[in-house]
């Protein structure tokens, strides 16, 4: 269960736009999140002079979703320094780190095994990380601990604008909730979420466009099969995982291969559009 909580958001610099240093009040966890043309400024502060584990962010062209790798570093600067000259794909890095400074090798790299791990099942992001890294050995109370710690970090995350473990399932709703798309031949269903619209696993989508349709719809589409978030089914494209747009219009036009309103086409079990259940 979500419960009320307090996080300040520091501003080193004055921008909003630039670094940001995250903390839920009560916690040891603070996260660092650094644009990466930001790299020179935080080299004058020593947050990240420090052990911990880090995300990049960013996007591709060829990728249907956004981009994270997760590492551990014992100095978490010079580890982002070395990825601005190897990886190409990222404008963000986020840094968790311990406030007490409590954090060892053995802290990070158990942190650095869950995250990874729970990134892959929760599947919001594409994992550039190939495998998940090995778990450590730590103690049972350690662990417990560090379980307590990531819980804040995948807060922190989130607040922070990258849902990377945010579930959006439909085991996480009631049956009532989920919004329901016919075409013919086909059926998906949806919810709208804090961050946009998911489109359910096993969701049908028609096989082709219309000549009208409009490209970033095309492309999109195209994007996804590449990807095999859509694979071809009795004559159907079908969805293999639950999959978050932007809107329910863009998801609506996905499924349907034409550009469409998903406010008033998205319906509940009664026939209640999306914009009768939200918007009036």
């Amino acid at each position: 269960m979500n419960r009320p909580q307090t996080i300040q958001i520091f501003l080193p610099d004055g921008s909003p736009r630039s670094v940001k240093i995250a903390e839920i009040t009560n916690r040891v966890v603070k996260a660092i999140l650094v644009p990466r043309n930001k790299l020179e400024y935080i080299s004058t502060r020593n947050e990240l002079n420090n052990v911990g584990i880090y995300f990049l962010f960013g996007e591709s062209a060829e990728k249907a979703k956004p981009i994270v790798y997760i590492g551990e570093a014992e100095d978490c600067l010079d580890r982002l320094k070395q990825h601005n000259r190897i990886k190409e794909f990222w404008n963000y890095a986020v840094v968790m780190i311990s406030k007490i400074n409590a954090f060892t090798k053995s802290h990070a790299k158990y942190l650095e095994h869950i995250a990874v791990k729970q990134a892959k099942e929760s599947n919001r992001y594409e994992t550039e990380n190939l495998t998940a890294p090995s778990k450590p050995f730590v103690t049972e109370s350690m662990e417990a601990d560090l379980l307590d710690s990531f819980d804040t970090i995948k807060i922190l995350l989130s607040t922070l604008g990258f849902p990377v473990y945010d579930k959006v399932g439909k085991e996480q709703i009631t049956p009532k909730e989920i919004l329901i798309l016919k075409g013919r031949n086909i059926k998906a269903e949806g919810d709208l979420i804090d961050d946009g619209f998911v489109v359910f696993k096993g969701s049908q989508v028609k096989k082709d466009t219309v000549p009208s349709c409009h490209e970033y719809l095309i492309n999109l589409r195209q994007k996804l099969i590449q990807n095999e978030i859509l694979i071809e089914k009795n004559g159907v494209f079908e969805f293999t995982q639950d999959y978050v747009f932007n809107s329910p219009s863009t998801a609506g036009g996905v499924v349907l291969g034409r550009s469409t309103n998903g406010w008033t086409k998205w319906k509940n079990k009664d026939g209640k559009t999306l914009d009768e259940l939200k918007r009036k």
